[in-house]
């Protein structure tokens, strides 16, 4: 592999990233900034389209430098796979997400592994960033890819590195979070260790594909669980009538062995609320019970009817049914200052209050279309007779643009599931 490497140094190696989206994007604009010649391969015609125009459809991507990528042949993109014949450096970035049975859905890695195997050639690295199960690289892409006639570690590389993106984190980025590398051989890490330090600041080998793998595996479920559990001390400090949010921060004046973390609606995005379950799932073939993720699991799930609970608390308090009460969700992204809807607890927070009878809508300045597969809404803009006509105003999402102050003041009743009116006290102010 000692060729590709002095290619990937010189950068004269091209770079192919499958999979356009939130971990593709911004990495293929790192590669092309520093003087790759980037592919990008989607099977989505609109994102492909978008890219060629410059346009980003990827928070966490400055348009600038994806215009300036395109325009100076830094960077292209393709719904055509034929493209990786000339690629010497492949990094997998699909979905991974869960089927409805909780199991995990690698079709879109399988997919993608076999459109590489149909043009692998000697001397390519092939790098899987995908969240996924341990065992995948070695168990599932090497046998498929070694099909080819080729042998990993002698005619081509490949390693695994598991994203780490956070979005909309405007301090860790793409280029200064630290990388994760691990091979199916030492020559392999190597290869995937060369071409990632061209990009990222700081690069950490590890002993394995299966090592990295369990890396992000680690990392989300440590995060799921300790949510679970803020996520109860609120439940068991409602009923002690004690201020959640007032022990949190007090605990977390502590300055060794306390990390804090903080309730809320509910679990969302791409990451926390779905890769627990492929640790989870791999265990089960051997036999063991993750009985931490289970339970974590079951928390978190159970928070957006905690919240339904509350409301329906709080309007009885006032000798209002939630049945056709009025009810606005402020914020239905799954995170602060994001656009992504992904397994969002406001889609769940919503869908039990129309259970219940209530006439619901919701107002969120960065996602201004709602649809799933039973619910279409609209975004509704916030003013002032919006907040003076509805029963109760939920808090689920604490997007910074909120103008907090005014819609406390106007508001009649408020659910805050995100400690977002902290500070501000009034007496109509229902928190988690």
């Amino acid at each position: 592999m000692d060729e590709l490497i002095q290619k990937i140094k010189e950068r004269s190696a091209r770079v192919g990233i499958i999979g356009l989206g939130y971990v593709g994007l911004p990495l293929a604009v790192e590669f092309a900034r520093v003087g790759f010649r980037v592919t990008g391969i989607d099977t989505d015609p609109d994102k492909v389209q978008k890219v060629l125009a410059g346009s980003s459809y990827v928070g966490d991507v400055s348009e600038v430098e994806l215009r300036v990528a395109v325009r100076d042949g830094r960077l292209q993109a393709t719904s055509d796979y034929a493209a990786l014949e000339e690629l010497d450096c492949v990094s997998i970035c699909v979905p991974t997400p869960l089927r409805k049975t909780k199991d995990p859905d690698i079709s879109y890695i399988l997919a993608a592994t076999a459109e590489i195997k149909r043009r692998l050639r000697p001397g390519q690295l092939i790098v899987l960033e995908s969240t996924t199960f341990p065992g995948t690289t070695d168990e599932i892409l090497r046998p498929e890819l070694e099909q080819s006639g080729l042998k990993v570690g002698v005619d081509f590389s490949l390693a695994y590195s598991p994203e780490r993106m956070d979005p909309g984190n405007r301090q860790y980025t793409t280029r200064n979070t630290p990388k994760i590398i691990g091979g199916i051989t030492p020559s392999c890490t190597a290869a995937a260790f060369a071409l990632y330090e061209q990009v990222i600041e700081r690069v950490i080998p590890v002993s394995s594909t299966r090592a990295a793998e369990m890396v992000k595996l680690l990392e989300n479920t440590f995060r799921a669980v300790n949510i679970a559990l803020v996520n109860e001390i609120a439940m068991m400090c409602d009923r002690l009538e004690i201020d959640t949010w007032e022990v949190i921060d007090a605990a977390a004046t502590k300055p060794f062995g306390f990390m804090p973390f903080y309730p809320g609606p509910g679990l969302g995005g791409h990451c926390i609320p779905v890769d627990p379950h492929y640790l989870s799932w791999k265990l089960k073939t051997l036999d063991y019970t993750a009985r931490f993720i289970q339970l974590a699991s079951e928390i978190n799930a159970a928070m957006p009817h905690y919240v339904v609970d509350k409301v329906a608390d709080a309007l009885n308090a006032q000798e209002k049914s939630i049945k056709n009460a009025a009810i606005l969700v402020l914020g239905i992204a799954y995170k602060r200052d994001v656009d992504d809807v992904r397994e969002s607890p406001a889609i769940d927070i919503i869908k039990s209050l129309l259970a219940k009878g209530a006439r619901v809508s919701y107002s969120d300045p960065l996602v201004p279309v709602l649809v799933t597969d039973d619910l279409a809404l609209t975004s509704v803009e916030l003013t002032e007779d919006l907040l003076a006509s509805v029963d109760c105003v939920i808090i689920v999402t604490d997007h910074s643009a909120y103008p907090w102050n005014w819609i406390a003041e106007r508001a009649r009743l408020i659910v805050d599931t995100r400690n977002a009116l902290r500070g501000y006290g009034p007496d109509n102010v229902i928190r988690l």
